[in-house]
C-alpha cells in the first residue's frame, strides 16, 4: 500500500508534477495504476475521460474498490492488463502517467509515445536518479522533450512533452 496512499516518494512526486498540468476535458492513462490513486486524482482535477491498467489481478481489484470508495465507478475504466493493451484502446491521450520501474519504463516507452498526443505530457517515476540518463535518452529517442525533473528521497520523476507530429 506504501506506494498507492501517496505516502511514498515516487507516489507523492507524481502527485506534485500534476499540479501544473490543466486537465479539464482531458483524456488521460494511469499505466501501472496500483491502488488507482493518481487516476482519482486526475479524475477530481477535471479529466474528462480516464484509465487506469495495471498488469497485477490485486491493483486492478485495488483500484476498482477505491474508484467506488471514491464515489467515481463509472468514471475511470478500469483495465487488467499492460502496454500492450492501449492497442485495444484505440486512443491517443492528452497524460499518460506511469509510475512503474525503470524496465518497464524503457520497455513501454515507445508504446506510450504512440499514444500520445503531440504535445501531451508523460510523467514517469518510479526509479532512481541514476536511471535519468538512459530514460532520457530512450525518450527523445521517441520525439519527447524533458521539461521538468524531480527528486525525493533518492527517487526521481520526469515530466516530458511530446514533440513529435
Amino acid at each position: 500500500m506504501s506506494f498507492g496512499t501517496g505516502h511514498h516518494p515516487t507516489t507523492w512526486q507524481m502527485m506534485n508534477a500534476l499540479h501544473p498540468i490543466n486537465f479539464k476535458g482531458q483524456t488521460v492513462l494511469d499505466m501501472g495504476c496500483g491502488t488507482g490513486a493518481l487516476a482519482i486524482a486526475v479524475k477530481k482535477l477535471g479529466a474528462q475521460r480516464v484509465f487506469a491498467i495495471d498488469n497485477d489481478e490485486w491493483s486492478y481489484r485495488n483500484s476498482i474498490e477505491n474508484i467506488q470508495r471514491n464515489a467515481l465507478p463509472s468514471k475511470i475504466e478500469v483495465i487488467l492488463g499492460d502496454a500492450e493493451s492501449l492497442a485495444d484502446l484505440q486512443l491517443e491521450f492528452d497524460t499518460i502517467l506511469a509510475n512503474i520501474n525503470r524496465n518497464i519504463l524503457l520497455n513501454d516507452l515507445a508504446e506510450y509515445t504512440k499514444h500520445l498526443v503531440h504535445h501531451g505530457s508523460l510523467v514517469l517515476s518510479g526509479f532512481f536518479p541514476a536511471d535519468i540518463p538512459m530514460l532520457k535518452k530512450e525518450a527523445i529517442a521517441n520525439g519527447l522533450q524533458l521539461e521538468k525533473t524531480f527528486e525525493r528521497e533518492g527517487w526521481s520523476c520526469l515530466v516530458f512533452v511530446n514533440k513529435r507530429h
